[in-house]
């Protein structure tokens, strides 16, 4: 089970926005805790994985409902 901490409804936005306000609610988490985030912008899709990738982060879980993608990231 995850430890879901936050939901981030980041629908609507275009880059960099999706990255920026990802960016702050990781801050604002503890290690191992769950960002749980919307987003329509399809270069999310690219662009979230390689920010989480290059912070150390775990993307736990990826789907796409419709228009919007949803990533679970665990904070490093």
């Amino acid at each position: 089970m995850m430890n879901i901490k936050q939901v981030l409804d980041a629908k609507g936005l275009a880059c960099p926005m999706p990255i920026v306000r990802t960016k702050r609610a990781m801050d604002a988490l503890q290690t191992g805790e769950v960002l749980e985030i919307h987003v329509t912008d399809k270069g999310s899709v690219k662009d979230i994985p390689a920010w989480a990738n290059k912070c150390g982060h775990d993307i736990v879980k990826l789907e796409e409902e419709g228009d919007v993608l949803k990533f679970w990231i665990r904070k490093a």
